[in-house]
């Protein structure tokens, strides 16, 4: 997995989750060896432990999982325990990202209730939707994901016959022919919104696989089990208008050994708002927080 940004084709549309050109390759700085060989030797025992999605875990599981490891690592846990209090994991397969952000995205409706979040991204499934028929995609081939997606977020609201209870949607997501269903949804409009605005993805995809952006969305977006980068948090975050933190779990520090964790938003330029005082764009907070290890990512919990 690699980090590949560029300058926007379309600066006045952009987002601010786009990177300066001097940080295209800042996502290999991600790959350290040392966290790469320690989650690799415990990816392949726990993919086919572990559920889709697992229970909240106190962060403190996190330390004990590297209570061996580099002693940085051990630090940047301790500052992450000053603002997240629990982690959610996810099964290594490939699809934890997507996994991750469905089941944040869907536990976020659920305890927040929001209506009117629900109706806002139903407008943009809609126009991902027709993103993908004007692209020439079948409609058989996507529209059981799309319809199973629309279904569970009805189905965390309150008041409706069938609302279901968090330990349900816990069930639901570890459920494969839900859980992959929803995967394929994320993937569908994730590979979308890519072909959509392909003069702004190409350089970021030659400079990641040296590949077309047809071929790179056939080859590493639609199918299972195919892991994301940047490129794939960006379109995602963009097509369905919703902010995403990633928080960054590696061995940088400083010239003087000081440590701090590292995060970058991807916030939606229909998730910016004016600032009632400058006039200028504010971008929200997002509601969504991933912790990333070279090759995996789970869900965390803010305090």
């Amino acid at each position: 997995m690699q980090n590949q940004d560029g300058q926007p084709a379309e600066p006045e549309t952009e987002t601010i989750s786009s990177l300066p050109t001097s940080e295209v390759n800042d996502w290999a700085n991600y790959r350290d060896d040392e966290v790469m060989q320690q989650h690799s030797a415990i990816q392949a025992e726990e993919a086919g432990k572990i559920p889709f999605v697992g229970d909240k875990e106190p962060l403190s599981s996190l330390a004990e999982e590297y209570k061996s490891g580099n002693p940085i690592l051990l630090e940047k846990i301790k500052v992450l325990t000053e603002q997240y209090a629990a982690i959610r994991r996810t099964r290594g397969d490939g699809n934890c990202f997507f996994r991750s952000f469905m089941f944040a995205y869907l536990e976020h409706i659920l305890e927040s209730q929001d209506r009117a979040e629900i109706d806002r991204i139903t407008v943009n499934v809609e126009q991902c939707r027709k993103t993908l028929l004007s692209l020439g995609y079948a409609e058989f081939t996507f529209e059981d994901f799309f319809s199973l997606f629309l279904e569970q977020l009805e189905s965390v609201l309150s008041g409706k016959e069938a609302c279901i209870s968090h330990e349900e949607l816990v069930q639901r997501s570890r459920d494969q022919s839900v859980s992959d269903y929803v995967v394929m949804f994320f993937r569908f409009i994730t590979s979308g919104e890519i072909r959509k605005r392909l003069e702004f993805y190409e350089p970021f995809i030659q400079g990641l696989s040296n590949t077309s952006v047809e071929q790179f969305c056939k080859s590493s977006v639609e199918p299972m089990g195919e892991e994301s980068d940047h490129v794939h948090i960006t379109a995602l975050s963009d097509a369905l208008g919703v902010p995403i933190r990633i928080v960054y779990l590696d061995r940088s520090h400083d010239d003087k050994g000081s440590v701090s964790v590292n995060h970058h938003d991807f916030t939606p330029a229909a998730h910016e708002v004016t600032d009632a005082n400058t006039g200028g764009a504010v971008a929200l907070e997002p509601f969504i927080t991933l912790l990333y290890r070279p090759g995996h990512y789970d869900i965390l919990y803010p305090k």
